[in-house]
């Protein structure tokens, strides 16, 4: 069956427009779940809102287990204003860094800065496959949320936000995004090499670095590892 969807604000920016269109071939019945998860992986770039987003059939808000019908009006609501962005986020899908500076920018700053980590094929010499993270994940939100309030404590004004990848990054995919802005430059760049090597330092994430002939697991090498300094 042949769906029609409406998609609004910034959904329907990182989606193309503001209606979709959908074939549904599978025999499986097709629910409000099923379609998120078909959304999410036509539009990666707009996971992290779709995950967040609640489906609406004929007007009227569904649970995940309603079934949709061909004649159903289908819209999907992003989350309205007034809701907070979640400043520390971990994904296993691909990092928007536009969706991570987006959390910091500030009428009030004139300074924005996005680091961004990537997955490089050659070090020292040894050839990089790809690499594999891996977290303890509720204290990596809560050691990342540090970061950021210690940033905000530290230079006055500033903003930072983190997305952190996990799971499988290939060769040129990002791992991190880190988005600062301040009321002036200097702040914005001191408050971004803070917020990495503090990430480095405290964030229980460990990298699985895998090459052509073997692999193995990475701390933070940088000389003896002490979160609590």
């Amino acid at each position: 069956m042949k769906l029609h969807i409406y998609v609004f604000a910034g959904l329907a920016e990182r989606m193309g427009g503001p209606l979709l269109e959908l074939e549904w071939e599978q025999m499986a019945p097709l629910t409000s779940l099923l379609l998120k998860e078909q959304l999410i992986a036509r539009y990666p770039q707009a996971a992290e809102t779709l995950r967040h987003s609640f489906v609406a059939i004929n007007q009227s808000y569904a649970d995940d287990d309603h079934l949709i019908q061909s004649t159903d009006e289908i819209a999907i609501i992003p989350p309205v204003s007034g809701g907070q962005p979640q400043l520390a986020e971990m994904t296993r899908e691909a990092i928007s860094v536009q969706s991570v500076s987006n959390k910091v920018l500030h009428p009030n700053h004139g300074a924005a800065l996005s680091f961004i980590g990537t997955t490089r094929e050659w070090t020292h010499g040894k050839r990089t496959i790809q690499l594999d993270y891996e977290a303890y994940e509720p204290m990596a939100i809560k050691t990342m949320n540090q970061i950021i309030l210690e940033i905000q404590q530290r230079w006055e004004g500033a903003l930072c936000a983190i997305t952190h990848r996990l799971g499988r990054v290939d060769i040129g995919e990002i791992s991190v995004v880190i988005a600062v802005s301040a009321p002036h430059r200097d702040a914005a760049y001191e408050a971004s090499r803070h917020a990495i090597e503090r990430l480095k330092q405290i964030v229980p994430i460990w990298k699985k670095e895998i090459w052509e002939d073997g692999s193995e697991w990475k701390g933070h090498q940088q000389g003896p590892w002490n979160p609590l300094i």
